[in-house]
């Protein structure tokens, strides 16, 4: 999402995507599991803090933060017909970060 920083940067990197498409696994995914994210050839590991259901209009998962953390936002509910009411957000922490070994 623009406005946010990139895979394995320090900050809020927010990835947002389809339900019905690419984002259809995180209807599965738990607390504790690893998102493993490639960058230019670096792979970037992010472990699962929490998952949260909120409304279109709540927008704390886009504000910047120190931390190296990702934001996964989708509609929801996953299987819901036409226009979702609401949004589900994975919010995952940067375990391992090449960007900082090179520092």
């Amino acid at each position: 999402m623009l406005g946010t920083v990139l895979p394995g940067e320090d900050g809020n990197c927010v990835i947002a995507g389809h339900r019905d498409t690419h984002f259809r696994v995180l209807r599965n995914i738990r607390t504790g599991d690893e998102i493993l994210l490639d960058r230019n050839g670096r792979e970037f590991r992010y472990r699962v803090d929490d998952t949260t259901i909120v409304t279109p209009d709540n927008t704390s998962s886009l504000q910047p933060t120190g931390d190296a953390v990702l934001n996964l936002i989708t509609c929801y509910p996953f299987y819901f017909v036409g226009s979702a009411p609401k949004r589900f957000i994975v919010h995952a922490s940067l375990e391992n970060s090449p960007l900082a070994a090179r520092r």
